[in-house]
């Protein structure tokens, strides 16, 4: 408190992640702090599983058991102070159940502290470097969703300055970022008009996880600062490119080398080809993770450098698990199915977890793609549709087991209610194909 004080903080922002990587916060004045510690700050368990519309969904242990609480306490190892709102710092909470004994077995963090846990069985953890594209927007009145996107002249792919950002959004953003200790290294403009790409350094996972959920937070938070809304959504724009959430992960043992180094003519160890393998494997359920909305699947498609087939390449981008030229050291998979709306916890808990059965199975992987993929003929092809997607995780029994079942079952009873409610809405397109001529 004391140091707080002296810093000009007089209020603390606690927050954590729902299920599907919304922050969830409560503002806490500096002298109020020690019994935030104490005692947790009591939220009700449904948030969990409220929708982006404030709809609470009927998942077991919540609305049925009378909305009970849930505790979460501040993490005060992450506390950072927020250089763009003056006065307060931020900090991760931890839920727990109401007890205040035991964590909340649906948290994202737990269930990612889970599935390294079974990885570290294995004498192995593993080392996770997030990278996210977004979209920047402006209001538009004449827009049908009130936005557009900003700076949106075409070809403007790989370039930074003032020719694809005016306002020099990502120079803001970076030095933001920095301040707020999260350790980003690079940003520029992106492929679709509008489009920004950031990149964090690789790090332990689940601090990897903890920096790209606040990171995904503060984008939206500056942009907000500047009149304008930042989006992760996976394609929010029909002639513009899908924003993608990439990981590259590798695997240490105990004594800090990389166990993805190796001698064969790939450069690749046999525990990289299992847990190549075992991320193949486990692909379909992964969807639900990587890829959880239904506007996910419209981000998939034959040249749309967003994979859509199950297949691993040498320095390959069209494949959907790219192995950098990098060898030694920065031997790693980059894993390219996610889009950038996932939970950046469910996302990399769902790799871990992959990548903990394939190295355990001993999983095989079959040859590298060569050329250019999107041949359905050479690999099997992804869930085509988030229904699709959460059968493949409910059947995937392995996988539901070291996620957590309590967790599992909370998602796809979230999630089926997505689906069902998309399922009986009547969209624009619908009323512009059919409304005049049927």
């Amino acid at each position: 408190m004391r140091e707080l004080t002296a810093d000009g903080i007089d209020v603390v922002r606690v927050s954590y992640p729902d299920l599907i990587g919304i922050e969830r916060a409560r503002d806490v004045l500096v002298e109020r702090l020690p019994g935030a510690v104490g005692h947790g700050l009591s939220f009700c368990r449904a948030v969990y599983h409220t929708t982006p519309q404030g709809d609470t969904v009927e998942v077991p242990g919540g609305m049925d058991a009378g909305l009970p609480d849930i505790r979460v306490r501040p993490d005060l190892s992450t506390v950072a102070k927020i250089p763009w709102e003056e006065g307060v710092a931020s900090c991760l909470g931890e839920a727990y159940e109401p007890s205040g004994d035991d964590l909340c077995p649906e948290g994202p963090r737990e269930v990612l502290r889970r599935a390294l846990a079974k990885l570290g069985e294995l004498g192995l953890n593993v080392v996770a470097g997030p990278e996210f594209e977004y979209y920047l927007c402006e209001p538009d009145p004449a827009s049908p969703t009130g936005w557009r996107p900003y700076a949106d002249a075409p070809g403007n792919v790989y370039t930074s300055s003032r020719k694809g950002d005016p306002d020099g959004h990502v120079l803001r953003v970076l030095r933001h970022l920095r301040d707020f200790g999260l350790d980003v290294t690079m940003g520029n403009h992106e492929f679709g008009g509008g489009q920004f790409e950031i990149n964090l350094h690789h790090s332990d996972a689940l601090d990897a996880a903890d920096r790209a959920f606040r990171f995904k937070t503060a984008v939206q938070e500056i942009a907000r600062t500047e009149g304008r809304l930042a989006t992760f959504m996976a394609k929010p724009f029909n002639d513009q490119d899908g924003s993608g959430f990439h990981v590259h992960l590798s695997c240490l043992d105990a004594d800090g080398r990389n166990v993805f180094e190796g001698s064969q003519g790939d450069g690749l160890s046999e525990t990289a080809h299992h847990a190549i393998g075992g991320v193949l494997e486990h692909a379909p359920a992964l969807a639900a993770l990587l890829n959880p909305t239904i506007n996910s699947y419209k981000r998939f498609g034959p040249d749309s450098l967003a994979p859509w087939l199950i297949d691993w390449g040498l320095d390959n981008r069209s494949s959907m698990v790219r192995i950098p030229p990098e060898r030694g050291a920065a031997t790693r998979m980059e894993v390219r199915l996610g889009d950038a709306s996932a939970n950046p916890y469910l996302g990399i808990a769902g790799l871990v977890a992959a990548v903990y059965l394939g190295v355990r199975d001993k999983a095989s992987t079959p040859p590298p793609l060569e050329g250019y993929g999107y041949d359905a003929a050479k690999s099997p092809a992804l869930p085509r549709d988030l229904s699709a997607a959460l059968d493949a995780l409910a059947a995937d029994e392995a996988l539901v087991e070291v996620l957590g079942e309590q967790f599992v079952t909370a998602f796809l009873t979230y999630k089926r209610d997505e689906v069902r409610r998309f399922s009986r809405h009547v969209t624009d397109w619908e009323f512009r194909e059919y409304s005049y001529h049927l």
